[in-house]
C-alpha cells in the first residue's frame, strides 16, 4: 500500500464519520424542534451504499500511484460540500427532515441548485476511485447511488412542495 492512498481514504473515512456524527446532532435538533423525518426506509440502503463504496476503494485502491486529476476533482468537491454544509447550518443532515414553516434556502449553492449535494456526492462516487484508477468502481457504483437519488430525490421534491 502507497501512504498517499492510506492517507486520502483515512482522510475520507474520518470525514463520513465527522458527517454522520453532525448529521446525527443536527437532526436531533431539529426534531427537537418540531420537524419530523420523510422516507425513513431507504437510509440504511443509503448508508449501505456508501459504506461498501469506501469498503470498495479500501481493499481496492490504495496500492498503484494516485492520478492527479481526479484527486484535484474530489479535493475541489470537498470544498463544495464545506459550502453546502455552511449554507444549510443546524439544518443540514444525511436524513430527511422537514421542518414545519422554515423557509427553503436559497443562498449559497442553493442559488443555482436545488440539491447542490447531490451533485457532489455524484461527482465524489465518480472521482475518488478514479484517483486510484479504479473505473469500474466508479461505474458501479455511480449506478447504484443514481438509483438511490432518484429515490431520495423523488421523496425529497415531495415532502418540500416541489
Amino acid at each position: 500500500m502507497m501512504w498517499q492512498g492510506v492517507a486520502v481514504l483515512a482522510f475520507v473515512t474520518l470525514q463520513r464519520l465527522a458527517e454522520l456524527a453532525l448529521s446525527q446532532r443536527n437532526t436531533k435538533t431539529l426534531l427537537a424542534r418540531g420537524a419530523y423525518e420523510v422516507a425513513p426506509g431507504h437510509y440504511p440502503f443509503l448508508v449501505l451504499l456508501h459504506a461498501a463504496w469506501l469498503a470498495a476503494l479500501w481493499f481496492l485502491g490504495p496500492g498503484p500511484p494516485l492520478e492527479f486529476v481526479p484527486l484535484i476533482i474530489f479535493a475541489l468537491l470537498q470544498l463544495a460540500r464545506l459550502w453546502v454544509i455552511a449554507t444549510l447550518g443546524e439544518r443540514w443532515t444525511t436524513r430527511i427532515i422537514v421542518l414545519p414553516g422554515a423557509p427553503l434556502v436559497k443562498s449559497g449553492p442553493y442559488r443555482w441548485f436545488n440539491h447542490p449535494n447531490y451533485l457532489i456526492v455524484i461527482g465524489e462516487i465518480a472521482s475518488l476511485p478514479l484517483v486510484f484508477g479504479l473505473p469500474m468502481v466508479a461505474i458501479v457504483f455511480s449506478f447504484l447511488n443514481g438509483l438511490m437519488l432518484w429515490v431520495r430525490i423523488s421523496c425529497e421534491n415531495r415532502a418540500l412542495g416541489r
